[in-house]
């Protein structure tokens, strides 16, 4: 049998990866953020039904214990702000199981920042900043789409009010799937097949595209608050170029309780799926319990930035060994 044992990306091209996670250094320091690092493995997993943790067991002093590859440094990073850390930011090596394609690896690079005192607008200029740096070549503006408008225009309902039922049908129309495959699914995952099939597209299309406004349901870690048309939607964003989500961000949630209550809704949801409970980070809990300052935070998927920067036609273009030849 032949193995193809060489890196999925060129040496040239690992060159200016790296020249380019300077300029991502550079661009934190120039701001006094610390940079940190922080643990692989954790207590929990996450609990985000669309998300797919790994796990292992290891031996410990405590005995066998089973331990979480992170989906991102989210967790470890707001213990840090919780013990006065200030701004941080990380370079992570993140996990999250059966992401493979053209935008996708199993494991994968996170870029993740934290801003005490941040509102979540200047955390979007911040991160659009950060974008242009990296892409100078980019003029485009940065233009700002609420949720909800953007299913008015590209399918002409309202996420908020439309039926579950006609979300299945259309989602699967749009998917070219059978409603059956959609008969257990909730409204989220139908938005989510809408989002990414239909108007994500469109997103990003010689401007950075920034979405806010999202349903409430979606906000994960982000807090709640009510839209210009009284709606409840989450204090998050996310970003957009070339029709890819470049960053996901937060106005974060510090409220220990709210929090735990989301997590055990997480697992009950993933219980009426038939998906695995995810253990809940109790270290996080006890550290929003303790107090985290008032932040904004974002996460953005270097590897996707690095390939379009490189003009790369995969994600693997970028990577040293992607996930088939690790």
């Amino acid at each position: 049998m032949t193995v193809n044992w060489r890196p999925t990306a060129s040496i040239e091209t690992l060159r200016e990866r790296a020249r380019l996670i300077a300029t991502v250094r550079a661009f934190f320091a120039e701001r006094g953020i610390l940079e940190v690092e922080t643990p692989v493995l954790g207590q929990g997993g996450s609990t985000d039904v669309h998300l797919v943790s790994l796990s292992t067991r290891a031996r410990t002093d405590k005995g066998q214990r089973r331990l979480w590859l992170q989906t991102s440094p989210e967790f470890h990073m707001k213990r840090l702000l919780a013990a006065g850390s200030g701004p941080i930011f990380q370079l992570a090596k993140s996990f999250r199981d059966g992401e493979v394609g053209g935008r996708h690896n199993i494991e994968f690079t996170m870029l993740e920042w934290y801003r005490p005192g941040f509102t979540l607008a200047q955390l979007i200029d911040e991160t659009t900043t950060l974008v242009a740096t990296v892409l100078p070549s980019f003029a485009g503006p940065v233009v700002h789409y609420r949720y909800r408008e953007l299913f008015h225009t590209h399918l002409s309902i309202d996420p908020f009010t439309t039926s579950l039922d006609a979300l299945r049908t259309l989602a699967a129309e749009r998917g070219q799937m059978s409603i059956h495959a959609l008969k257990e699914e909730g409204r989220d995952t139908c938005l989510d097949l809408l989002m990414s099939m239909v108007i994500e597209p469109q997103l990003g299309q010689n401007e950075l595209s920034v979405v806010v406004d999202y349903p409430a349901s979606q906000a994960a870690l982000a807090r709640r608050h009510q839209d210009a048309d009284g709606e409840w939607v989450a204090s998050r964003f996310e970003l957009y170029l070339n029709g890819i989500e470049l960053a996901n961000g937060y106005d974060e949630l510090t409220d220990a309780e709210e929090q735990r209550l989301r997590f055990s809704e997480d697992n009950t949801e993933r219980q009426r799926l038939g998906l695995p409970e995810v253990d809940v980070d109790e270290h996080l809990l006890a550290a929003l319990q303790h107090g985290m300052p008032e932040s904004a935070g974002v996460a953005l998927g270097v590897d996707r930035l690095l390939q379009l920067a490189l003009g790369k036609a995969r994600l693997e273009d970028v990577l040293t060994f992607s996930t088939p030849n690790c």
